[in-house]
């Protein structure tokens, strides 16, 4: 049986939907269309309407190159489309009329160019007494875009808009503005590391999550407009946002997927710069001096997110899903592996500290360990050092779950962590990576993370001890779940020269 709801906002009233004891709204929108005169623009207040406006179905997601890479695509679960009024967000709440919920927050992952808030299913959480919500904001050249001139970060500053009408508009969804929680992963992971950084978002939200992503991916306000020039450059229009803003939706996201096979093809630090370079990710955080005044991990440490609980983890085998589904985990060689390793400036002696780690392993392991410490393990060790001397609590998890698909190559892959948090194992509910779920992922363990996250968002309590420097307490999540310290301290040894 479905029912409908109707609540009334600061721009109008909305009507939701019923089912199995949760409320749903889809399609909020949180900020105006960012096209026409909001191209390359901050995000601007939403028109009030009048009447009752249907939140029925997802609305549009920010536009993004299609197809996503085959290999991953078929693993997410995406019902929405893009269309220009993207900056919207679903939210869902239980159906008994409380107030003062724990709010969580949630902003996809993507490489900062792909996603959707769509993608989640937040039923549980509001099953289990949280308001659920999760956000689309801009990605590409629209939401990282910057020249140099205008706006940079606009992506984050959509975030920002999001968190700012959760503050203003929650409570009439039953949640409490005081105490919201802000998560995502990979790139949203990344975004909340940024966040945390901001002087804007202070006092936004409480408590943050970062799962496989910390708060090191950015660039310079010199490597941004490097890669706006090849933009530009592959449009065949002068590098200001005047020129690109004119150009239409289409054919910038050809110039994307162009610019990105340039960059793999053509990896030179003096044209892309070296984080570009590095991650292979033309569109990220900038540090411009105004929005992210410095890099994110500096300012942290520096006591910038003192007052927010935070809770940061990574998977096992993050960087397997990418090596065993694009076959290249059985191509590596001994001489790939010592040159990646070199590229990540660890030692000389780093390929074989990790074989002494793990016996019997290949090159294409050793590179998928290694990819798996300079992308998310290190990072996150490195945030949750930086918080570990603020007066609210920092937690450290890690999942380590394998995957049975793939004859179980993947291990505890990228994202695989996902249906566990949200508790959407059911198949059902066309759970996020649900094909490398396998037939009987454990149920116990959903319940756990779960259980988890939800105690995190109302109380700040993880269930395990808080992180610090001596001990370094990590819970392992796993079919039994245990906490460990500080696990492969070796590997953490090696990296610590490493910047």
């Amino acid at each position: 049986m479905v029912n409908t709801a109707v609540v009334r906002t600061r721009y109008g009233r909305l009507r939701g939907s019923r089912t199995e004891g949760v409320y749903s709204f889809k399609g909020v929108p949180y900020a105006a269309p960012p096209f026409g005169a909001g191209r390359f623009r901050p995000p601007r207040p939403v028109r009030p309407w009048d009447g009752v406006r249907d939140a029925l179905a997802f609305g549009p997601e920010a536009p993004q190159p299609r197809p996503l890479d085959p290999r991953i695509e078929g693993l997410v679960p995406d019902p929405a489309v893009p269309g220009e009024d993207c900056l919207n967000l679903n939210i869902w709440t239980p159906e008994t009329g409380a107030a003062g919920l724990p709010v969580m927050v949630w902003i996809p992952g993507g490489m900062f160019e792909a996603g959707s808030g769509a993608s989640y299913d937040g039923s549980r959480f509001a099953r289990d007494g949280v308001v659920c919500v999760t956000v689309n904001y801009r990605l590409g050249a629209d939401g990282f875009l910057y020249l140099g001139e205008g706006s940079a970060n606009l992506g984050l500053l959509d975030q920002l808009a999001a968190l700012e009408w959760v503050r203003d508009d929650i409570a009439a969804f039953g949640g409490d503005p005081g105490n919201v929680t802000v998560f995502g992963e990979s790139a949203g992971a990344m975004s909340v590391g940024t966040l945390l950084s901001m002087p804007r978002a202070a006092g936004l939200f409480r408590r943050a999550i970062t799962q496989s992503g910390a708060a090191h991916t950015v660039m310079t306000a010199s490597t941004a407009r490097l890669v706006g020039e090849r933009l530009a450059e592959r449009l065949g229009v002068e590098a200001t946002l005047e020129a690109i803003a004119a150009v239409p939706v289409g054919r910038l996201l050809t110039a994307q997927a162009d610019l990105k096979a340039a960059l793999a093809a053509r990896p030179d630090p003096e044209r892309w710069g070296s984080e570009v370079v590095a991650t292979t990710m033309p569109w990220q955080p900038v540090v411009d001096g105004d929005s992210v005044p410095a890099p994110p991990i500096e300012r942290i440490a520096a006591g910038a997110a003192a007052d927010v609980d935070l809770m940061v983890g990574t998977n096992t085998d993050e960087w397997r899903l990418f090596l065993v589904l694009s076959g290249a985990i059985g191509q590596v060689t001994d001489d790939a592996l010592a040159a990646a390793t070199a590229a990540c400036g660890l030692p000389a002696h780093a390929p074989a500290a990790y074989r002494a780690a793990c016996p019997g392993a290949g090159p294409g392991d050793l590179l998928a360990a290694v990819q798996t410490d300079w992308w998310m393990r290190v990072p996150a060790i490195r945030l949750a050092d930086a918080h570990a001397a603020a007066p609210s609590a920092t937690f450290m998890y890690e999942f380590a779950w394998p995957s049975p698909e793939f004859g179980g190559l993947l291990g505890a892959c990228h994202a695989l962590e996902i249906p566990f948090v949200f508790d959407t194992l059911d198949p059902a509910l066309k759970p996020f990576m649900g094909p490398l779920l396998g037939t009987r992922p454990p149920q116990r363990l959903a319940d756990l993370m779960h259980a988890s996250w939800t105690a995190f968002a109302a109380k700040g309590e993880s269930g395990w001890p808080e992180y610090d420097l001596a001990r370094r307490a990590t819970m392992r999540f796993d079919t039994t779940s245990e906490v460990v310290d500080d696990p492969r301290s070796h590997e953490r040894a090696l990296w610590a020269g490493v910047r």
